[in-house]
């Protein structure tokens, strides 16, 4: 069985779009669980629609550790509430990750809607890179992470201590006990919300900030970068 785990705070307007991704996937052997930090919405009323399990959630990481102790399959996928899957993605997905006997999975990441600007942030700044550095430095981004649940339990799942960039910290303590891999047999379609809210040359040098700081100090523990969780309502597309 494949668990899939989606931590949320007031997500009633993104998260029926996954949901309904979701559904018309032809792989069925799946359940998934909402790990919500007490959304004011209708999220939770959505998820109970959808019949997934829900559990308590807070920041991102501790959202994904809650789900995962919830979790009956043998493989996690956590993702972000404001994503879209594609048709056949885990039967694609899963048929990469068995055959390259992949423990721990990063995807390649589009954005909608899809514009020059969200397009070469996206496909320079992650997809490259994390190509590039597949072998000897992974990235992961949290919108979409496949991992096997015993490795995840190896490594005590996420750092909740670690303020942003907990999905790099988790790739990285991940590559030193098992097998990390890019998988691009399929792709997720990644909302680009955040960068258009915060703006996109802020967004953008936070993120180049951000890698400087883990390479030269280390994981992010402080709030010096001002994550925020929960805060991208102002925008929804037309799907």
């Amino acid at each position: 069985m494949l668990s899939i785990i989606i931590p949320t705070l007031n997500e009633e307007k993104y998260l029926p779009v996954l949901l309904k991704s979701i559904a018309r996937q032809d792989f069925k052997d799946y359940e998934i669980i909402i790990a919500d930090a007490n959304s004011k919405d209708k999220t939770l009323d959505i998820a109970r629609e959808h019949n997934c399990k829900i559990v308590s959630g807070g920041l991102p990481a501790k959202g994904r550790n809650e789900g995962s102790r919830a979790a009956k399959g043998e493989n996690l996928l956590f993702l972000d509430a404001d994503i879209i899957l594609p048709p056949n993605f885990f039967r694609k997905a899963l048929s990469e990750f068995n055959a390259e006997k992949i423990n721990f999975g990063a995807f390649i990441l589009l954005p909608y809607p899809k514009n020059k600007i969200s397009y070469f942030f996206f496909n320079n700044f992650y997809n490259k890179q994390t190509a590039f550095f597949e072998k000897f430095s992974p990235h992961a981004a949290g919108a979409a992470i496949l991992i096997k649940k015993d490795v995840f339990k190896k490594l005590n799942g996420y750092d909740e201590t670690v303020k942003l960039a907990e999905d790099h910290d988790l790739a990285k303590r991940a590559k030193k006990i098992t097998k990390f891999g890019f998988l691009k047999s399929t792709k997720v379609f990644v909302s680009d919300r955040r960068f258009r809210q915060n703006g996109w040359s802020n967004t953008i040098m936070k993120y180049v900030f951000c890698e400087f700081y883990m390479a030269l100090v280390g994981p992010v523990r402080s709030d010096i970068f001002k994550y925020e969780f929960g805060h991208y309502d102002r925008y929804m597309e037309d799907k």
